[in-house]
């Protein structure tokens, strides 16, 4: 019988922004094995509508659950949204999404009750961040503003200049009138553009202003969860395995993901098919 705490995690987003999130489950918690589904066949999620990313987020458990994962941690803002509860439904291991952890920390942290929530189109057109934000504090003032543009240049892995920096000014101007001091990364590809978003930020007339993203915060879910469950994989002395699947290999999300985990993957990305998930888990292919 195979010992549920060897095996894996599974972690999936629509393309390189959950390299964030598994980049901060790695560092929390070393030991566990690790599967990154990368949906970059269908990047991005977030401008699509509601029924589509949930069938596109079903697709995607059903072939990590295919390789007989403990957990599943959905790595998308807009997927957590639109499709948790229905995967929390489906599956029978714990399910995390991206929004809910953030969501407290950033309730807390507030000091002027002025969060500003960055997020693709499905996200904030979902409105899941102001209600997960206004049933902590209900006297929090939220500042919504979607983004789509971003997602984009952090795939093309565009993480600075002009054109970075113009698209930036032109989403955040609006903040320019508030007392913001929180700030949600409210989209696992945001962070990797958090030297030029905290470069926005700092431009506009605003109260020291704070940048959350769901990425640690999520690995501290996932860690006390699963600890409590007794299956965290405490034993091993080494690193866990990491495996990386793509529904496409785009250059710029294997350049993107060297840059971030500081090492080649070329080797270690297989492509695989998911629009068919009775067959995904046969039909994967090694390029």
């Amino acid at each position: 019988m195979t010992d549920t705490a060897t095996q894996p995690i599974g972690i999936f987003d629509s393309g390189v922004g959950g390299l964030t999130v598994m980049r901060a489950v790695i560092d929390r918690l070393p030991g566990e094995n690790l599967i990154y589904l990368g949906d970059t066949a269908r990047v991005p999620y977030g401008n699509r509508g509601a029924e589509t990313v949930r069938r596109y987020a079903t697709n995607a458990a059903a072939f990590l659950s295919s390789r007989d994962i403990k957990a599943l941690v959905v790595a998308c803002n807009t997927a957590s949204a639109f499709a948790l509860e229905t995967l929390r439904q489906r599956l029978s291991i714990p399910v995390f999404g991206v929004i809910s952890p953030v969501a407290r920390l950033a309730a807390t942290h507030s000091d002027t009750g002025e969060i500003a929530v960055l997020g693709t189109r499905g996200t904030i057109r979902s409105d899941a961040y102001q209600q997960a934000l206004l049933n902590l504090r209900p006297d929090l003032n939220v500042h919504p503003i979607a983004c789509p543009l971003l997602v984009p240049l952090a795939e093309e892995g565009w993480l600075d200049g002009a054109v970075t920096d113009q698209v930036l000014a032109r989403y955040l101007q609006p903040l320019a009138s508030t007392e913001v001091d929180t700030v949600i990364l409210g989209c696992t590809h945001y962070p990797i553009l958090r030297d030029a978003i905290a470069g926005a930020t700092d431009a506009l007339p605003l109260p020291k202003t704070t940048l959350l993203d769901s990425a640690h915060a999520t690995s501290e879910a996932v860690a006390e969860a699963l600890g409590e469950a007794g299956i965290l994989n405490q034993a091993s002395a080494t690193p866990g395995e990491r495996r990386f699947f793509l529904t496409d290999l785009p250059d710029g999300f294997i350049d993107t993901a060297e840059q971030f985990f500081g090492c080649s993957l070329r080797g270690d990305c297989e492509h695989i098919d998911i629009t068919d998930t009775t067959s995904a888990a046969a039909s994967s292919t090694t390029e």
